[in-house]
């Protein structure tokens, strides 16, 4: 009956929705439609807003900002996401100081929000916000609304809205049927979608003005929806006096701004926020060196003679065309792996160290054939290689290059001249570089290792180096190590075992943590292969991961022309020790994925795994990404498998946010090194998937036909 009453009750929010969107659209003069995007004001939730309430407001698109909050005890930090123009999500944790129940005197909490801009603002009407406040988690701070914003000038905004949830607990006027009471002994585990409770329950009105007398200045003032009943009536953190808050905002630079704030009639409140995108490098400009200039040939009438296929007959010249080749392609941050030189064409096996854009790498090494290749060579081919695979190759003509550079549209000239080709072919054994194998690589770098969420302690990071090395002994068979030591940190201080009735297939980490240093991280050997066009196989067998031990295969299925590809993998493995040494635990266990992969138009990514996992659970992942031309990727993932939240634990899936962050993007300087971040709200063992070295689909990626169309613009850079 209740979800009866709640879809009939439904028209009557939407018209509440509207007439709040119209009043504050009949105060309002017609004045030019606000900029999308032109500040990124956030509220103590971490996402667009007045002080404590939401406006219909959206970040830059691509914005990612981080914000601590701060009032009466209650610090909330949040990481949030401008997905789309429209739409916004965020990952928040938060601490109640004095909470004194179920066990804890202050109390962590993990939450996710979610907003979608359903009406743009314009001129003539407000833009129209539809939330959702902690839809994941323990339902805490569990909320809907419906939010309308306008701006009257550069200076002058206003909001209104309805909140349900704690978004309706002060002062409300109706309801859209019942929904559970919070309080501290119903808050649950976590994870749990509770979509019967979404927009039910008792509806308040919340809003607020926005006033910016000075551009780094904002004066706020609003009206709170939030009585706060859980924390001030039930656990006495605060006293709420009165529903309104007062603040004041400062931005010294175009990413930070601090607030201060006067709330609840009681309490004083700090917010901080830091803003970066992806699309905004923290660097200006470029500092690679500048491409060499393409060199011009005179045409075949004035002079024949440089159009001569003599030079085939001379052993000598052909060495030192290969070798003044190989010298300016190391120079420019790419290795010449293999040469096949004809008198009218010529095929360039070619492996990209620098440039995080293909098109940009094939771009360089076209513009260095064209100054080093005898002049009778009309026709270049090139083909890249990653670990002995070879990719779609790219055919184009000198002519073609010589005529485009320094055409407006040259790069999109380019595109439509040149021609890939997916059929993979190996280079002959004698056009490979002398004493190109066996092929030695090895850095030392920082690492950094964390654990976070926990509750007797929310961050725990350990830091210290990491030695790694490869040795490519023949095309496609490398081994590779490394080994790791601790310099600092505190993650072996942890005194939280594991109560998990599952496998321990990840959730014993502390005793890595506690045993494990130094440790060996990895040690094996990986065979890379290609069966058939498209085709793409690899068997890897060793160390593989900190905590596990075995055999991994992979195939891998990636029409050049295609966004879709299609993957298998198969799995056995065995637990390691926890010293990190060559000892082995137990448990074994075989684990399999199928996996389908999807690139979507403007930069979205979505991959689908389904198959076993290492406590022998059976479900899929989804994982969702946004990716960057400039080597950015920010994504989430969720896993649900035929393991009950119950015997999960602590929130019922396996979710998590991960963020790949290029190098190049801070030093303004290519690079193709990146740093992979992952925040999971916890680690459990359901849904958790065996990490092997270097999977098939980033390998292969690059090279596909659409993700070289969008990034095609850097051919000439």
């Amino acid at each position: 009956m209740a979800k009866i009453q709640s879809k009939s009750r439904w028209p009557v929010e939407m018209r509440c929705a509207a007439g709040v969107a119209l009043a504050v659209a009949a105060v309002s003069p017609a004045v030019a439609q606000n900029v999308p995007g032109a500040r990124t004001e956030l509220s103590f939730y971490g996402l667009p807003g007045l002080i404590d309430m939401p406006t219909a407001d959206m970040m830059p698109d691509a914005e990612i900002a981080m914000t601590i909050s701060t009032f009466a005890g209650m610090t909330r930090g949040t990481l949030a996401f401008q997905i789309a123009p429209r739409l916004v999500g965020s990952f928040r944790y938060s601490s109640l100081d004095d909470w004194n129940a179920g066990g804890f005197s202050t109390y962590y909490d993990r939450s996710f929000d979610l907003r979608f801009q359903a009406i743009t603002e314009t001129a003539t009407r407000p833009s129209v916000t539809i939330g959702l406040q902690d839809f994941i988690g323990t339902g805490i701070y569990s909320g809907e609304f419906i939010a309308a914003t306008k701006t009257f000038s550069e200076k002058y905004s206003a909001t209104g809205g309805i909140g349900w949830g704690r978004l309706g607990s002060n002062n409300s006027f109706g309801s859209t049927g019942t929904r559970p009471e919070m309080n501290s002994e119903t808050i649950g585990t976590g994870g749990q979608f509770n979509t019967d409770t979404w927009f039910r329950g008792d509806m308040a009105l919340f809003g607020g003005i926005a006033y910016r007398p000075a551009p780094k200045w904002t004066l706020k003032a609003e009206y709170s929806s939030d009585a706060y009943t859980l924390e001030s009536d039930q656990r006495g953190i605060f006293d709420v006096d009165m529903p309104f808050n007062f603040g004041v905002e400062y931005e010294p630079g175009a990413d930070f701004r601090v607030g201060a704030y006067a709330l609840y009639g009681t309490e004083v409140g700090v917010n901080l926020q830091l803003s970066l995108n992806p699309s905004r490098p923290s660097s200006l400009g470029s500092l690679d060196r500048a491409p060499a200039p393409v060199l011009q040939r005179p045409s075949r009438a004035s002079a024949p003679e440089f159009y001569s296929t003599g030079w085939t007959d001379s052993d000598t010249i052909k060495t030192n065309v290969r070798e003044q080749l190989t010298a300016a392609l190391r120079a420019d941050g790419m290795d010449l792996e293999a040469l096949e030189l004809e008198p009218y064409s010529v095929t360039l096996y070619l492996r990209n160290l620098s440039y995080q854009v293909t098109p940009q790498a094939i771009g360089r090494a076209a513009r260095l054939m064209s100054r080093i290749l005898p002049s009778s060579i009309e026709t270049f081919t090139i083909v890249q290689m990653a670990e002995g695979l070879t990719l779609p190759s790219v055919t184009m003509t000198r002519t073609d290059i010589e005529t485009y550079e320094t055409q407006p549209d040259g790069a999109e000239q380019m595109l439509r001249a040149a021609s890939i080709d997916p059929h993979s072919v190996r280079p002959k054994p004698d056009a490979y570089a002398p004493g190109l194998f066996p092929r030695y690589t090895w850095a030392i770098n920082p690492y950094v290792r964390t654990s976070l969420f926990d509750p007797d302690n929310p961050l725990r990071a350990d830091f210290g180096l990491s030695l790694g090395g490869n040795i490519e002994v023949a095309p496609g068979l490398l081994f590779g190590a490394s080994v790791q030591k601790k310099l600092a940190g505190n993650l072996d201080e942890s005194t939280r075992d594991s109560d998990s009735t599952l496998p321990h297939v990840r959730s014993d980490f502390p005793l890595y943590d506690k045993n494990g240093d130094p440790s060996m991280a990895q040690l094996y050997g990986s065979y890379f292969f290609q069966p058939a066009d498209d085709v793409y196989g690899a068997v890897t067998v060793g160390y593989l991961e900190r905590m596990y031990a075995g055999v991994s295969s992979e195939m891998l299925w990636a029409p050049v022309n295609s966004r879709l590809a299609l993957g298998a993998q198969l799995n056995y493995t065995q637990q390691r020790d926890y010293d990190g040494g060559f000892g082995l635990l137990d448990y074994q266990v075989m684990t399999g994925f199928g996996s389908a992969y999807w690139q979507f138009d403007d930069q979205y990514f979505a991959q689908v795994d389904v198959g076993r996992y290492l406590a022998g659970d059976i479900g899929t992942t989804l994982s969702l990404a946004r990716v960057f031309n400039n080597g950015w990727r920010i994504g989430a993932f969720a896993t649900f498998t035929d393991v009950s939240a119950e015997e999960y634990g602590e929130g019922s899936f396996d979710k998590g946010i991960t963020m790949t962050i290029p190098l190049n993007w801070f030093l303004g300087k290519s690079s193709r090194v990146s740093e992979t971040f992952g925040f999971r709200p916890l680690t459990r063992d359901g849904g958790a998937k065996l990490e092997v070295p270097q999977r098939l689909y980033p390998l292969v990626e690059p090279g596909n036909r659409p993700r070289q169309d969008d990034q095609w613009g850097s051919f000439w850079r």
